[in-house]
């Protein structure tokens, strides 16, 4: 009896630690107001054929501002739809209140890593060193109520080590989270430079065009990266962009540049990663985009990187959100 006992323990532990094995990882993505937009769809087609469990996450609310429904109160953004400083200023301080007047802690409760998606321009009252609009009629684009989520969700991921895979405004909210600021508009800078503007970053709007991604290459600037381990190669070929931002200066920061774009003498940071977290990339580009249009079989696919390249950021993701999350078990 005594031996039956023992031999049912080790069966007992060989399931369970079997069963922890199998876990599904589960990769949350950043809320945004359209639950059914496009960008969650392709990205949780993307974090599935990389194996992983997509989560749409929760919305973030700082709690000491008031919202109509999902929706910040007007009340808190100026005429072009900013958060005004004041509030900005208090998005900024929560991380060092402990995150004591927001639901960040809830938003990603159970899942293993963040996904932070494309989209929208930032609100240059969040830049460490805050910034006016822009001043583009045409380009103004803001969204103050996701902002707000995705800086708490974002700096919330910083604080615990949760790893996070950041997507184009998701590599620029790396960047603002971090103390970096932004180009606010990429032809602008290039025009203050005496430099001509090819739009290799986003093809221009051209009544009766459908506007799709620009390919372009990546040049990797250091093989001591994330970056490298995902593309396994010094330039990454035919990524696709679509953005008219960049981020600016890491001066000061934990971000390290990774891969650019270089033309004509000007650089555009392309990847960044934070040195003091075990994963946390951003990228300029969208290998989503490439997953599916390989995988929908569209005509241009083959304008763009092939389905392996695009998918290894997420393959990458999954696997650095599995081993950080039984790394805490131990």
């Amino acid at each position: 009896m005594k031996h039956k006992g023992y031999l049912i323990l080790l069966v007992f532990l060989f399931v369970q630690c079997n069963n922890k094995a199998d876990e599904p990882v589960r990769i949350g993505i950043a809320w945004r107001s359209v639950a059914d937009s496009t960008s969650y769809g392709i990205v949780s087609r993307a974090i599935e054929e990389a194996g992983g469990i997509p989560v749409i996450l929760d919305q973030v609310k700082e709690h000491s501002l008031e919202y109509d429904g999902y929706k910040l109160s007007d009340e808190y953004l100026d005429e072009n739809d900013v958060l005004i400083q004041e509030y900005a200023d208090r998005v900024k301080n929560e991380p060092k209140n402990g995150f004591a007047y927001c639901n960040a802690a809830e938003a990603v409760d159970g899942v293993d890593a963040v996904v932070f998606t494309g989209g929208q321009d930032i609100a240059p009252t969040l830049f460490r060193v805050p910034e006016p609009w822009h001043g583009l009629e045409e380009e103004k684009n803001f969204n103050a109520t996701r902002d707000i989520s995705e800086y708490l969700t974002m700096a919330y991921c910083l604080a615990n080590d949760i790893p996070l895979l950041g997507l184009c405004r998701g590599m620029q909210m790396l960047g603002v989270v971090s103390g970096a600021g932004l180009i606010q508009d990429i032809p602008v800078y290039y025009a203050q430079k005496g430099v001509n503007y090819d739009f290799d970053h986003r093809q221009p709007a051209v009544p009766g065009i459908r506007r799709d991604y620009r390919p372009h290459d990546v040049v990797v600037l250091t093989r001591d990266s994330w970056i490298y381990k995902i593309a396994q190669a010094d330039t990454i070929r035919k990524v696709p962009s679509w953005h008219h931002q960049s981020v600016g200066s890491l001066d000061s920061t934990a971000l390290k540049l990774t891969a650019s774009f270089l033309e004509e003498g000007m650089e555009i940071y392309e990847a960044i990663e934070r040195t003091d977290q075990h994963f946390a990339l951003g990228v300029q580009f969208h290998p989503e985009v490439s997953v599916n249009k390989n995988l929908e079989g569209a005509d241009n696919a083959s304008d763009y990187m092939d389905y392996d390249a695009a998918l290894n950021y997420f393959r990458c993701l999954v696997q650095e959100a599995r081993a950080t999350r039984d790394s805490r078990r131990k």
